[in-house]
Order: structure tokens, then sequence, then C-alpha cells
């Protein structure tokens, strides 16, 4: 055997070996998340594992609020409560109206303080951002929120890392309405009624163009398919759960 030739043989036994041996202890892996040769990758929860047919609608909430007190008039038609996801500077500018949201039965959770980019913040500057954020909140309400949402729905394994340390759970969507597109409220409503299975979080906002008429549709779906909806605190797991690599969080 030449040298070149052994040298290749070397060469593909190593291979080989690094890629069995990877493979292994990436499938042995409980946790979501990719392994070999990278950092763990965390993640907020995109929608619940549950046998019961519920499921939570949300609104995120920066800029306009007029359309907020008609919102939770039409949940309250249907009998239902929602999760209102508020970022610092519209609580500032809506405190009445955010006290309205928790006095009507709804819940609230923060959704940074000033709307950046959440994953091109340092550690402290994430912080900062969700502490102004809740101290907004309580001073509003004289409560803090336990759920936390990102705005444009950008994260990293800081902000996962963060908000555990803050005592927030991080929540994403798995049904994504578009309102904020201009969709009509036919179309919105389609992309949600086509989509949503049981353990969804729907995402809409607070101050769309079509949203009242789209919301109208929405809910008179989940009523005639006897779909539960509440607020997500309500839906997710508080303890003995792992979230899988798409999201999904499951009771252990």
């Amino acid at each position: 055997m030449t040298k070149k030739k052994f040298l290749k043989f070397v060469c593909g036994i190593l291979v080989a070996f690094i890629i069995f041996f990877g493979v292994n202890f990436v499938g042995s892996a409980e946790c979501a998340g990719a392994y070999f040769l990278t950092e763990k990758k965390l993640l907020p929860i995109y929608s619940v594992e549950t046998q019961e047919n519920k499921v939570s609608i949300s609104f995120d909430a920066a800029w306009g609020s007029d359309k907020t007190e008609q919102i939770m008039d039409i949940c309250d038609e249907f009998n239902v409560k929602a999760t209102f996801f508020l970022v610092g500077f519209w609580i500032e500018k809506n405190q009445s109206l955010t006290k309205s949201i928790l006095d009507r039965g709804f819940e609230i959770g923060i959704h940074s303080n000033t709307h950046p980019d959440m994953a091109k913040l340092s550690e402290k500057q994430i912080e900062d951002e969700l502490n102004a954020n809740q101290q907004i909140l309580f001073d509003a309400t004289q409560q803090y929120a336990t759920l936390f949402r990102p705005p444009f729905g950008s994260y990293n394994n800081t902000l996962i890392s963060v908000c555990k340390n803050l005592n927030l759970t991080p929540i994403q969507w798995s049904v994504d309405s578009l309102d904020w597109k201009g969709l009509s409220a036919e179309n919105l409503a389609s992309r949600v009624t086509k989509k949503v299975k049981s353990g969804d979080i729907i995402l809409f906002h607070n101050n769309s163009d079509n949203i009242l008429d789209g919301l109208k549709i929405v809910l008179q779906y989940f009523k005639d398919n006897n779909i539960q909806n509440v607020p997500i605190g309500q839906l997710i797991y508080k303890e003995n759960y792992k979230i899988n690599i798409q999201g999904t969080q499951i009771k252990l």
C-alpha cells in the first residue's frame, strides 16, 4: 500500500468514526436542539401537545389602540378570553386601557419595552428591555407578567436564558393570521381556520385593518366546532415538560 493510499484509508476511518459517534450522540439527546459540534438551541413555546380541543388566541400591541376595547367586546360575546402582549411604550400611552384588559379577565404578557430585534441585543440590553417593560406594566396594573413574546418572533439562546432567569416563559405562535398585511377579514380568518388544531397559539394584532370582522369569523368557527379558547397561561404546562424541535410543549 502506498503512503497516499494509506493516508486516504486512515482519513476514511476517522470520518466514519466521527459520523457514527456524532449521530448516536445527537440521537440520544432528549432536549430540543442540535448538538454535534454546535451549541444546544433553546426554544420558546410555539404550541402545546394536548388531547383537549382547546387553543389560545393572542394579540400583540405596539402601535394603535382604538380597536382594543372592541376586540374584548367581541371576545366577551363568544365567552372567550385572550392574551395581550403589550410593549412598554404602548402601556405608557394606554394605562387605563391596560388596566381594563386585566379587569375584564384577559391576560397580559410583555412584548419588550421599545420593540427591538431582541436577538441583536446584548444580555444586559435584553435584561433592561424586559425589566423596564415589567416595571411599566406593574406601575399601571400592580401586576407583573409571566409571559413574554419577542418582537418579530426574533430570539436566540441568550434571550431564552434571560427569560428563564427573570421567571418569564417565552411564547411564539403556531398559526399566523398575517392580519398585519392588510388581509381581508375573510382571508385572515381563513388562514386561521384552515390551519388550527388543538394546542395551537394564534397570532393577531390589536390594531390591524380587518381584525374586528375577522375575529368574529374565527370565534364563530371555534364555537361551531366546539374549540375552546383559553388564555395562553391556561394552555401551557408550568412544570414537568419538554419542548421538542418544533417548539411544541409536551407534558412529561
